[in-house]
């Protein structure tokens, strides 16, 4: 997902939200492996949080996880490393 968010307060607002989805791989810039259900969740926090008008989010379908997405990423630059996130069950 990538996002440009007009207002400052919104802009934290997102980053938050998406952190507890997924990975900041760069600046404006989630990378998150969600099930259907996830995806409907978060879409929909997203719809409610931004500014129609002013705000713009793109989410960018990669593909299943079953093969990693992150197989599918390449970087030019500097590399970050993206880990697999694990479900731990408390």
């Amino acid at each position: 997902m990538t996002y440009d968010i007009a207002d400052p307060g919104r802009l934290r607002k997102i980053f938050s939200l998406l952190r507890g989805f997924g990975e900041s791989i760069q600046y404006s810039v989630f990378m998150c492996e969600l099930s259907p259900k996830e995806k409907a969740i978060l879409v929909t926090s997203l719809h409610e949080a931004i500014n129609h008008n002013e705000d713009r989010i793109m989410v960018i379908d990669i593909g299943s996880i079953e093969i990693a997405a992150f197989e599918r990423i390449e970087f030019i630059g500097k590399v970050i490393e993206i880990t697999n996130r694990e479900c731990i069950i408390i």
